[in-house]
């Protein structure tokens, strides 16, 4: 049970982890990983040489960032995977859709998106709760007029302090 609920985790990981380089042919064979990696991927040992290049490089990395995790990370893994397997297949799909939509843009809109983010959680969590339904009741045709205002409020030039004379 406690391996199954690892290999779980450890594919959450695998997913939410980003993009992994593809491994050498000699650094995806079984016995070129850590005993720490073998042991959190052992219920894939019997299947590992009839897996894909790709899909073992991606459990091999998974399982070296699962080893390093202290007891807090390994629980919050645990609920993020969790939550991951609560998704029905049309969430998880619109989810891999916006997460490669993400990877695509420029460093500059990630970096703007990731801003708003982080202003977003900053709210407590009332106010969150209110924009979010607020968002989720517009019409398509809004949520785009929304989103355009944003964006044009992120790229207006904000004066810095050091600009004003005193």
């Amino acid at each position: 049970m406690k391996t199954r609920y690892l290999t779980m985790v450890l594919a959450a990981l695998c997913f939410f982890g980003g993009r992994v380089a593809m491994a050498q042919d000699d650094a995806s064979r079984w016995d070129a990983l850590t005993e720490a990696q073998q042991q959190v991927l052992a219920p894939y040992a019997g299947q590992w040489e009839s897996m894909s290049e790709e899909r073992r490089a991606r459990l091999a990395e998974g399982a070296r960032r699962f080893a390093g995790m202290d007891t807090d990370e390994r629980a919050a893994a645990r609920d993020r995977f969790r939550n991951w397997r609560s998704l029905s297949d049309d969430q998880r799909t619109a989810i891999r859709d916006r997460y490669r939509q993400f990877n695509d843009l420029s460093p500059r809109e990630k970096a703007r998106i990731r801003e708003n983010f982080r202003r977003f959680r900053q709210l407590p969590p009332e106010r969150r709760r209110t924009l979010r339904d607020r968002f989720h009741n517009m019409t398509p045709e809004q949520r785009q007029k929304v989103r355009d205002r944003l964006r044009q409020r992120q790229h207006r030039v904000r004066p810095r302090a050091s600009d004003h004379p005193n």
